[in-house]
């Protein structure tokens, strides 16, 4: 997979093909909504996502792993096998698991690592929500939103999960989720950018870049 370099003023952020993020400096990955412990029939889904995780982790040897919305994680965790459980475990022993969500409270016996509203490195948020406005010198990103967009290629209309950005905002897709999300032209995404938005579709080994003008609306989507 080749991942898709986005720069905020000096500091250079990976987009993953995968939907995950990675900033080098920092040595911090991020995901946005884990499917991990999805009930059956999407048991499958869940272990491939964790399968996927541990590649990740394998690749780019983060100190941090940020997990953008815990929400429904006690329950996640509950349907998480005794094999999945224990691979969480153990990757959260080679970096620490940051769950950022509206739901501020410890983890406790449901999934590793600790639990906050929002987390800062440097000059980066992380909130699970996105705010409405955001402090002048302060990069945003966030989870909840789920961006999905549809592009035409070859006399076919192609759904994918996306990335959303501009200069002071990123939003990420579900991670392991390739069917679920958002039209980036929604309201509730649109208005976060009102000076244009760059989308970066998810390709099976590469990133494919769009303006706004150039995308359908996944109601046209067969």
């Amino acid at each position: 997979m080749t991942a898709a370099p986005l720069h905020f003023r000096d500091e250079r952020l990976m987009l993953d093909p995968s939907g995950a993020g990675f900033l080098p400096k920092k040595r911090v990955l991020i995901l946005a909504d884990p499917q991990f412990g999805a009930p059956l029939p999407l048991a499958h889904d869940a272990r491939a996502a964790i399968e996927q995780l541990n590649r990740l982790l394998r690749l780019y040897r983060p100190a941090k792993l940020i997990l953008l919305g815990r929400n429904g994680a006690e329950l996640a965790a509950q349907r998480l096998s005794r094999e999945d459980r224990a691979r969480l475990d153990a990757m959260a022993r080679e970096a620490a698991f940051i769950w950022v969500s509206a739901q501020n409270s410890e983890p406790g016996g449901a999934l590793p690592g600790t639990c906050t509203a929002q987390h800062r490195e440097g000059a980066f948020i992380f909130r699970h929500e996105p705010a409405t406005r955001l402090a002048p010198r302060e990069i945003e990103i966030s989870g909840l939103l789920r961006p999905r967009a549809s592009i035409d290629l070859r006399g076919k209309r192609l759904a994918r999960p996306c990335f959303v950005a501009d200069a002071q905002r990123l939003l990420l897709p579900a991670f392991g989720d390739p069917a679920g999300g958002m039209d980036v032209r929604e309201p509730a995404i649109s208005r976060l950018f009102p000076r244009g938005l760059r989308v970066f579709l998810l390709g099976q080994e590469q990133l494919f870049s769009f303006a706004l003008e150039q995308l359908g609306r996944l109601a046209d989507v067969a």
